[in-house]
């Protein structure tokens, strides 16, 4: 198993509009077509205007396929218009953990 951790930052003020418009149009097809949202968080201290969201797959090409397949999807191409429209976003990244060996979530 993987998880697919991303990371994206906003401009202050702008957060809730963000988590808004993902929440209208991004949440259903991701839930569509990602799987298993292990969570999705907003920062209550430390770097303010983040959130995390993340993913687990069995594996890198699991990933690459539930991707691809929202990536061909029109709906998901119309949210990606909307959320580079608001101008919400500073910055995103993403990485990919493994499990140890004793982690709860395997």
């Amino acid at each position: 198993m993987i998880v697919d951790m991303r990371i994206y930052t906003c401009h202050p003020g702008r957060l809730n509009d963000w988590v808004a418009l993902y929440k209208e149009h991004g949440w259903p097809l991701q839930q569509k077509y990602l799987g298993r949202c292990v969570g999705w968080y907003v920062t209550a201290e430390g770097p303010l205007n983040t959130l995390v969201h993340l993913w687990a797959y069995e594996d890198q090409g699991d990933r690459e396929r539930r991707r691809n397949a929202m990536m061909a999807d029109p709906g998901w191409q119309d949210f990606l218009r909307r959320s580079r429209e608001s101008g919400a976003l500073v910055a995103q990244e993403n990485r990919f953990l493994r499990p140890t060996d004793f982690s709860p979530i395997q």
